[in-house]
């Protein structure tokens, strides 16, 4: 074996067991080190302390973002408030002139509500005579009228009726012509007598009837639009 060759077997058996066990030695001064480790923690201190203001400043950044958002919308929700404020005092005319329409509405309800339109009820009462029965008065008397049995409103009215029929059977056929129509009730006769035209008997009657409430023409009692 060469010497070459040997030295060489040497350094490996001493790298691989000996120098491989030895300790490993700082010659640094303690100095030196700790002032390594306080600079890495001012270092960290100092980032911390970025990061901190960092995120101070966005939050001051978002909050008065925030700020100036909510006055934009107070602004202009007083304004629009102000707004609808006009708008309304443009209309207080308009108010004034429906408290006026609907005092009169009142007034003519109640000067008016009463009303019956006899036109129709004489046309109608005209279809309703029987063919054996002719009327020769009718009287309506307007003024509120005790109810009669089984009602509960009072009539609107009265009305006498004097006439003439062949019979009492003819006097019958009136006062139920009379009862069959809603604008009518309790009639009966006050008097039925019987006399001559030249030989043909007749009989001669005055009836009386309650108009009821139906009967009136509720022109200025219906409500607006109705």
């Amino acid at each position: 074996m060469s010497t070459t060759s040997f030295q060489k077997n040497q350094t490996e058996q001493l790298t691989g067991a000996g120098l491989a066990t030895l300790p490993r030695v700082n010659l640094l001064p303690p100095e030196i080190a700790e002032g390594r480790r306080f600079r890495r923690i001012q270092y960290g201190l100092g980032a911390g302390v970025l990061a901190a203001v960092g995120a101070v400043g966005l939050a001051f950044v978002v909050a008065t973002g925030s700020v100036n958002a909510a006055n934009q919308d107070l602004e202009a929700a007083n304004a629009e408030s102000a707004r609808l404020q006009a708008e309304t005092a443009t209309y207080a005319d308009v108010t004034a002139v429906y408290a006026q329409a609907a005092a009169a509405q009142a007034m003519l309800a109640e000067a008016m509500g009463q009303e019956v339109r006899y036109s129709r009820h004489l046309s109608d009462l005209s279809l309703s005579v029987p063919e054996n029965v002719w009327l020769t008065s009718l009287t309506f008397a307007q003024a509120p009228v005790t109810p009669a049995v089984g009602a509960t409103e009072p009539g609107v009215a009265t009305v006498t009726v004097s006439g003439k029929g062949f019979s009492h059977e003819d006097v019958a056929l009136w006062l139920e012509s009379l009862a069959g129509q809603t604008t009518y009730t309790n009639p009966y006769f006050s008097s039925s007598t019987e006399s001559l035209i030249g030989p043909r008997k007749i009989v001669e009657f005055s009836s009386t009837a309650t108009l009821t409430p139906e009967a009136l023409s509720g022109r200025y009692t219906a409500p607006a639009g109705g």
